[in-house]
């Protein structure tokens, strides 16, 4: 089960599960899709995009859950990165874990990742 990962503010999160479904960030409303990443693009996304941004979560989704909405699109110098157009139902969610900021100011990812991924290195 492949999962991708989706950096959010945690008060939008909050709203999603009210609603029961998460329709984006303002980002993704602007591009016309809701961006993820992958296990080995979070920890870059997180710093290029959410640099020193705290109270966000980090949303595990299952992939294969999403069928034929998702899809691997090339981004950042050619890589694929996971664009889902549609909304995301809460039902392909695994996991909802907080995003804190380190005393470095960089996001501390939770245990799950591989180590060299939680340090920001190469998988």
């Amino acid at each position: 089960m492949p999962l991708i990962y989706k950096i959010c503010a945690r008060k939008l999160w909050r709203d999603a599960e009210a609603l029961g479904r998460f329709t984006g960030a303002p980002v993704d409303h602007a591009d016309g899709y809701i961006h993820f990443s992958t296990a080995d693009q979070a920890v870059e996304t997180a710093a290029r995009h959410f640099a020193g941004v705290g109270d966000l979560v980090l949303v595990s989704v299952e992939a294969d859950a999403l069928g034929p909405a998702l899809r691997y699109e090339p981004s950042r110098g050619g890589a694929l990165f996971p664009h889902l157009y549609a909304d995301l139902p809460l039902t392909a969610v695994r996991a909802v874990v907080d995003l804190p900021l380190g005393a470095d100011g960089r996001h501390v990812f939770p245990h799950v990742f591989p180590d060299a991924l939680r340090a920001g290195g190469p998988a």
